[in-house]
């Protein structure tokens, strides 16, 4: 059967994605349009670009993601440069080496820009700080910057959404009036955009499945919050979680698979092979459960 799917944010996590993946595939469900936010946007791209689920798995599995790791040279010779970087820069590392492992991932199966892609197959989820929107590419290019997004780059789309805030540098995207928009991760605005296919929910022409790397919004615990720096992390927690949880609890949960992976911080880029095996079994476990009972 062929569906819809929609992944949301969540790092190195991701790797649950694969488990959930692989259980899809055993239920022989073909994924058509997929969308997604940060991590779930570089799977989304992948799926779109036509990897199979035993390439995602091989092409992680190869990757060392310490060679993220991408400070300005001159930050090995001048001692806590980097939080000058933080300051000037808003984004330690330059995400440029991470940018060129997708653009050659996607070019191995000739997807460039978003006109190698299929009209509407793929949804990339956005940031724009300086206009305060969310932005969903490459549907909203030419109407809030004036960019034709059939030349507009995938890898480009996906760097951007995936641009932790703080630990890369933000991108940006010069609009109509040549004022230059700052661009971060999709997941500060919504990290789970099921939403972005529900102006056709009287029309649909497949289910929409979603999958989500945490637990039910239900199921959230209230946050501890007693000095500034826990206020901080509730205060992101809160604008990742508010906009996605009120569409959530208001329809859509039958359709959504929640696999909640805990001890395990979604920047952790020294995540060893043992958590990442746990984390796709986990992802495995829970959609294959979700799916017995799935009414489509």
């Amino acid at each position: 059967m062929k569906i819809d799917a929609v992944f949301s944010g969540g790092g190195v996590k991701a790797f649950a994605f694969i488990g959930a993946l692989e259980s899809m595939e055993a239920r022989n469900l073909k994924l058509e349009r997929v969308a997604g936010t940060s991590a779930g946007a570089i799977l989304a791209s992948f799926l779109a670009a036509g990897y199979n689920v035993k390439e995602i798995k091989n092409t992680l599995d190869q990757l060392d993601l310490k060679t993220f790791f991408d400070p300005p040279a001159f930050t090995k010779f001048i001692p806590g440069s980097k939080w000058l970087l933080l300051y000037f820069q808003n984004g330690i590392y330059r995400g440029d080496k991470f940018e060129s492992w997708l653009y050659h991932e996607l070019a191995k199966k000739n997807v460039y820009t978003f006109n190698d892609i299929q009209p509407g197959y793929l949804k990339v989820v956005v940031s724009d700080l300086t206009l305060g929107k969310l932005v969903v590419i490459p549907d909203d290019l030419e109407r809030v910057y004036g960019i034709d997004p059939s030349q507009f780059l995938v890898s480009k789309a996906v760097r951007m959404s995936a641009g932790f805030p703080y630990f890369f540098m933000p991108k940006k995207i010069i609009g109509k009036t040549k004022q230059k928009s700052i661009i971060v991760d999709g997941g500060l605005l919504s990290n789970f955009p099921l939403w972005v296919f529900d102006q056709e929910r009287n029309k649909r022409k497949r289910p929409i499945l979603g999958v989500k790397l945490s637990d039910s919004t239900e199921m959230i615990q209230p946050r501890q919050i007693h000095n500034a720096l826990d206020m901080l992390h509730a205060l992101f927690s809160t604008m990742k979680q508010a906009h996605d949880a009120r569409y959530v609890s208001k329809s859509e949960e039958a359709n959504i698979v929640f696999i909640p992976v805990k001890k395990i911080e979604t920047t952790d880029f020294n995540i060893s092979s043992e958590m990442k095996k746990k984390l796709i079994d986990e992802g495995r476990k829970r959609t294959s459960g979700f799916l017995k009972n799935w009414s489509t």
